[in-house]
């Protein structure tokens, strides 16, 4: 049976890197306010719906708590999940550079608070703020980053290792205060959805993690950091 490739994936040789330490504290709620930009604070309960696939594209959101989920419904009516972000990631910036409609659907995995901001208004304080424009160009250029390194690994890495590399970007791999993060409630669906293969391949790999000690699976998914060494390991 073909495995199903999706762009959530990562890079196949290095170990995934902290992105998000080497960029400067930015607290783009205190900046907002404090500049007068235009924005709504909103909450969604877990699993609502933030955007629509298809739906007009006029807001720039930013997590403040919680995360969201991004998925792209094919013509042939196939799901894939694209994308899990995470407080400090933007989203939704596709209107910014003319995009009219949504390509893609974002949910909230967990209880989610979100700047909205609208579209024009980010355009405006992006030219007139360098803080921002900076702020928002460092997070486009680890986009960028994360999707090349996610098309090199699923033509080269192999499912397991894939797998691993997938649940240590969800935990946030890097951040030495926490080397144990638990992770949204994520079905084992959604990760074959997003390392590209099946469910019971998934299983198969989520229960011998868990036998090594490298993760804990009750319900809520806990990954520990000696993961890495299955990222790592020849």
């Amino acid at each position: 049976m073909a495995q199903r490739r999706s762009a959530a994936a990562t890079h196949v040789t290095a170990a995934p890197r902290a992105f998000r330490g080497s960029l400067p504290p930015f607290d783009v709620r205190a900046f907002v306010d404090s500049v007068g930009i235009s924005r709504h604070i909103v909450r969604y309960a877990r699993s609502s719906v933030v955007f629509a696939q298809g739906s007009p594209a006029n807001n720039v959101f930013y997590i403040q708590q919680g995360g969201v989920q991004l998925s792209v419904l094919s013509r042939r009516g196939r799901d894939a999940i694209v994308a899990m972000l995470a407080p400090g990631d933007f989203f939704g910036e596709g209107c910014l550079a003319g995009q009219p409609l949504r390509m893609g659907t974002a949910t909230a995995l967990v209880p989610t608070t979100v700047l909205r901001i609208q579209k024009r208004a980010m355009m405006r304080s992006l030219h007139e703020h360098s803080a921002l424009s900076d702020r928002f160009i460092a997070h486009m250029l680890v986009r960028n980053i994360r999707i090349e390194e996610d098309l090199v690994d699923q033509l080269f890495t192999s499912t397991e290792k894939r797998l691993a590399r997938t649940l240590l970007l969800l935990a946030r791999y890097g951040d030495e205060r926490t080397p144990r993060r638990v992770l949204p409630k994520i079905s084992q669906e959604a990760l074959a959805e997003m390392v590209g293969t099946t469910r019971s391949r998934v299983n198969v790999f989520i229960n011998k993690f868990r036998k090594l000690g490298l993760i804990t699976y009750n319900g809520t998914l806990t990954v520990d950091s000696a993961l890495l060494c299955v990222v790592l390991h020849d």
